[in-house]
């Protein structure tokens, strides 16, 4: 039987009390699939340093730990390597190809301003066939801000898609075509 709640209590306990529908482990879905690397740890491709649970750019350790750190590839060169990816850009319009450069400028930017705090963010490839440019990236998240970047930036709208089986995401920014009598 289901206790009834009384008293002066707001929604958002009685809200934030159900727990349906949510994850426990909040960890990135790469690092579930994996065992956790020994702390502290340097991966050898991309130098980024593993402690404290979280993987950083830049850091700098002190040479005892260095010499006791264990040398490894972190989960973004894994997944680059594989072609794995979490996020996926398309970049649409008939305007698209005169501003092809202004556009891959823009989105190596997100990705070096995303990488300087979160090294696991990064782009796995990057096509253009024509008429479509198609970003491949490590997470959602950087998939996110990229098209948000360019909605920003060149006008246009994006669209995401979420994935209910792998929680993929599909971000869609089709540049609007500007009219010459508007």
């Amino acid at each position: 039987m289901k206790e009834q709640i009384t008293g002066n209590i707001s929604k958002a306990l009685i809200r934030s009390l159900n727990r349906r529908g949510t994850r426990s482990n909040m960890s990135p879905l790469v690092a579930q699939k994996e065992r956790a690397p020994e702390d502290p740890s340097v991966c050898d491709i991309c130098g980024s340093v593993y402690t404290a649970k979280t993987w950083r750019r830049n850091r700098r350790l002190p040479v005892k730990l260095i010499k006791a750190a264990a040398w490894t590839i972190c989960p973004a060169c894994k997944q680059a390597k594989r072609g794995e990816y979490f996020g996926r850009v398309l970049v649409r319009g008939s305007n698209v190809i005169s501003n092809l450069d202004a556009i891959r400028a823009r989105i190596a930017n997100v990705e070096r301003r995303a990488a300087f705090t979160q090294p696991q963010r990064r782009i796995v490839s990057s096509k253009w066939d024509g008429a479509t440019l198609e970003v491949l990236t490590t997470s959602q998240k950087l998939a996110h801000r990229i098209a948000r970047e360019l909605e920003k930036a060149f006008g246009g709208r994006a669209h995401y898609k979420w994935s209910d089986n792998d929680g993929r995401l599909t971000a869609i920014w089709q540049q609007e075509t500007r009219l010459a009598n508007a």
